[in-house]
């Protein structure tokens, strides 16, 4: 995307935020009357064993993201530690939708990483496994600050109860959480490339619609129907008919459109199966085949990567 190219070629390093800047050495989250003990209960993690922050994010990642995991460990070797810390800080940020019980709760920990972020431009990280292999990997890649700023912002959004209005809306949080990470992806493996970004975004868009589509069955258990609110108008289906489980035809048709517009955007690997699996099963998206790991998706992702056909 051309934005993406413009803001690579800018400054990566923002000003310190001056409250962030501390006199000494700090102790962890800087929430009023939190200690290290209780900011780490707080931010949802446990403090690893010295050392062993990147195992805790390839732990954290093999866990909560699969196929980002198995895509990691195809990356050259220099760069899968720093891969999978972009992929666990997703992951950190995705899971705390699902993890409170009150939005404010959510809102402290978006703006733990937001000031993490903040913290890590400035070479002063906080004490958070995650985090200090964040920094290890801005420092090593010049990663732009931008891009983890934009997914931060768009999953704090995002912590609202409420369906996606419109199939665009759902691409545009798609846009600034994965989209965003593949641009630090590309940045982090050194490709600054206005072609390879306008792959990334449709990439990106994809793989959030497929998202959506494979954590309805999850979500549909807890109460909670994400889908566009347009489509399902249009063919008449109500989110209580996911909540039921209803497999009606319009209630597949509801999924053939978004699963459509996936399409549209790109096959690729993982992604690609997953649409490739639905249509096999007419688009029921309750059919316990789409909630099984394809235990030969490594030996798929190794035979794509040897021929280079993504």
């Amino acid at each position: 995307m051309a934005a993406a190219a413009m803001a690579r070629g800018g400054l990566r390093y923002g000003p310190c935020h001056p409250r962030l800047r501390a006199a000494g050495a700090r102790g962890g989250l800087r929430w009023p009357g939190l200690g290290g003990g209780r900011a780490a209960a707080a931010a949802g993690w446990s403090r690893p064993a010295p050392g062993g922050e990147v195992q805790y994010c390839a732990e954290l990642v093999r866990k909560r993201d699969y196929e980002g995991f198995l895509c990691s460990l195809l990356l050259p070797a220099e760069s899968r530690t720093s891969a999978l810390a972009l992929r666990a800080f997703n992951v950190e940020l995705a899971q705390i939708k699902d993890s409170i019980t009150q939005k404010t709760i959510g809102l402290m920990r978006m703006q733990f990483w937001r000031d993490a972020v903040e913290d890590i431009y400035c070479d002063n990280p906080p004490h958070q496994p995650v985090a200090t292999e964040l920094w290890r990997a801005v420092k090593r890649h010049n990663l732009t600050k931008m891009w983890f700023m934009k997914i931060i912002d768009e999953r704090e959004k995002n912590l609202d109860d409420r369906a996606y209005r419109n199939i665009q809306e759902l691409e545009a949080y798609a846009e600034n959480t994965q989209s965003a990470l593949l641009y630090l992806t590309l940045e982090m493996l050194g490709v600054r490339d206005i072609h390879a970004d306008h792959a990334a975004s449709h990439i990106g868009k994809a793989q959030g619609i497929v998202t959506c589509l494979r954590a309805t069955p999850y979500h549909s258990t807890r109460q909670k129907v994400f889908l566009p609110m347009d489509v399902c108008m249009l063919h008449g289906v109500s989110q209580e008919d996911f909540i039921r489980g209803k497999q009606e035809k319009n209630v597949r048709d509801v999924i053939y459109d978004i699963a459509s517009q996936a399409h549209i955007h790109l096959e690729h690997v993982a992604l690609d199966d997953y649409l490739c699996n639905i249509r096999k099963v007419d688009f029921n998206i309750f059919h316990p085949s789409l909630q099984k790991k394809s235990t030969l998706l490594p030996l798929h992702l190794y035979i794509r990567s040897w021929k280079k056909t993504y």
